[in-house]
């Protein structure tokens, strides 16, 4: 790679036990500024040795952080809060210029994270267990939640602030030492949350990370002492860390892709219907597990429907994400964007008519930028490539369906469950929808539908391997262990042995 002269580029080292670990790396990863092409930095890649630095300083710090009352757990997510508000701008531009999404979206980002933080404020209510008094014979019977001990956490590209914050925050209050492995793409942002959370008082050791790549996971998914692993990203790697967790006996929860469809009823308004896909189908440039990339037309409003989505889509403001004007920014990186235009070759090979495509995009000033620009296909058919897979861009299938059950039952077949949405303006048909369709998150006259933090995230079907969904009450369950006790005392105690089943007497 010749760089020009001059050119200052970042080391992205690991965080372990409270400090930035800069050591030289055999190896390491560039990461690119999306919108100009430039290499902006090297992040170092994890060893299995790094790993193990990791675990065994979030090993180390798990006795005293378990030992450490919820409330005060609780004070300092409190506090990790404000300095996340205070660092609001500063995070969303790590994000815009490492991943590209606008500068907007990615402080709305932050503040999606910030909800989970504030529902992790919650810990001596979350922890709280139930209590029955003299179940018999003098027995009391209650219950408890306690930590698993290291956990890790394995995050995507696409957002890097949020999706560690579906994670960290809960396992942290919960009583866990947490090590994080955020994508090599972005991963700036995970450093500035690390400072952020030992300014707030966060013990050394309570949260690490380590930056790489598949040898960082693979080191994650063998080591002895991590109990649990989260991830998000694609099912192919989901199914992977599943089946390599849970067979070394760690509890995991692996949310995968997505396939998700808006079905757009005759009755809906129409403008309203519009402007929801325009925003969930290219926003972020569709690098998205919740966007929109299948519109299900429904009936005679799909010529309609194409019309004013092509229409709009020509005339998506494309540009550096840090300028206030940019609807749409760039991919994350060219091969990404190699990728995704690919899927486009693909969808006109197989015979789906573009209406609008996005490829060959330049942006004056940032010509060697990984930009495409919202592409648009019609008259798509379930067989096809793009119907089929995951593009992660902003390329948007319309499927011309004749009626609502045969809507239902397109989405109901695919492999993918993880978001959908329904545009009608009839009670009888949203609730019908609701209830029928067999998919993780739904929407009614909601494009993107991702849950409160005091609700939980996750998908069914192929979308997610694991019992439990991401954060709120569910995340509490992942991150603890249900442990139940009887207690008597001498005084009420029965003379002599019993050798008949306990009953409550």
């Amino acid at each position: 790679m010749n760089l020009p002269a001059g050119t200052i580029i970042n080391t992205i080292g690991h965080y372990i036990a409270g400090a930035v670990q800069q050591a030289a790396a055999a190896r390491s990863s560039d990461v690119y500024n999306p919108a100009t092409g430039a290499v902006t930095g090297k992040v170092t890649l994890a060893t299995p040795a790094d790993v193990d630095a990791a675990v065994a300083a979030a090993k180390a710090a798990f006795p005293a952080w378990a030992a450490t009352a919820p409330l005060r757990r609780a004070r300092i997510m409190m506090k990790f809060r404000e300095l996340l508000e205070a660092n609001r701008d500063e995070l969303a531009k790590l994000i815009t210029q490492e991943h590209g999404k606008v500068f907007s979206d990615a402080s709305g980002e932050v503040t999606r994270g910030i909800e989970v933080v504030e529902f992790a404020m919650g810990a001596p209510h979350l922890l709280g267990g139930s209590h029955s008094d003299n179940i018999g014979g003098g027995i009391d019977n209650w219950n408890l939640r306690q930590p698993l001990g290291v956990v890790a956490g394995i995050t995507p590209f696409n957002f890097p602030v949020m999706v560690p914050m579906w994670m960290f925050p809960v396992a942290l209050v919960c009583g866990n030492t947490f090590v994080l492995k955020p994508s090599e793409r972005d991963p700036s942002a995970s450093l500035l949350m690390a400072e952020l959370l030992k300014q707030a008082g966060l013990p050394d050791g309570v949260f690490n990370v380590v930056q790489g790549d598949k040898v960082a996971v693979d080191a994650l998914l063998a080591h002895p002492d991590v109990q649990a692993l989260s991830f998000v990203g694609s099912t192919p790697i989901a199914e992977y860390i599943y089946s390599e967790g849970t067979r070394r006996g760690k509890r995991v929860q692996a949310l995968g892709g997505a396939k998700n469809h808006m079905v757009i009823m005759p009755d809906a308004d129409l403008e309203q219907a519009v402007d929801a896909l325009i925003g969930a189908a290219y926003g972020s440039a569709g690098e998205r597990c919740m966007a929109i990339s299948v519109a299900v037309a429904v009936g005679d409003i799909a010529d309609a429907l194409v019309a004013k989505v092509a229409e709009k889509a020509k005339k998506l403001v494309i540009c550096n994400g840090m300028e206030s004007r940019a609807e749409m920014g760039p991919l994350v990186t060219g091969v990404h964007k190699a990728k995704v235009e690919g899927y486009i070759e693909k969808g006109v090979a197989e015979g789906a008519e573009l209406v609008v495509d996005g490829r060959g995009l330049t942006v004056p000033g940032h010509e060697n930028g990984f930009f495409t620009g919202g592409t648009l296909f019609d008259k798509v058919t379930p067989e096809m490539t793009i119907y089929k897979e995951e593009i992660f861009g902003p390329v948007l299938s319309v499927v011309r369906v004749p009626d609502f059950a045969t809507a239902v039952e397109l989405i109901n077949k695919h492999e993918f469950g993880n978001g959908t949405a329904c545009y009608t303006r009839d009670g009888a048909t949203a609730r019908e929808f609701a209830r029928r369709i067999q998919v993780g998150m739904v929407g009614i006259n909601v494009p993107i539908p991702v849950p409160m933090a005091w609700h939980s995230f996750g998908g069914w079907k192929r979308s997610l391997f694991g019992d439990q969904h991401a954060y709120g009450e569910e995340g509490v369950r992942f991150y603890t262990r249900y442990k139940s006790i009887m207690q008597r005392w001498p005084d009420s105690a029965s003379k002599g042995p019993e050798f008949v089943m306990p009953t409550a007497q």
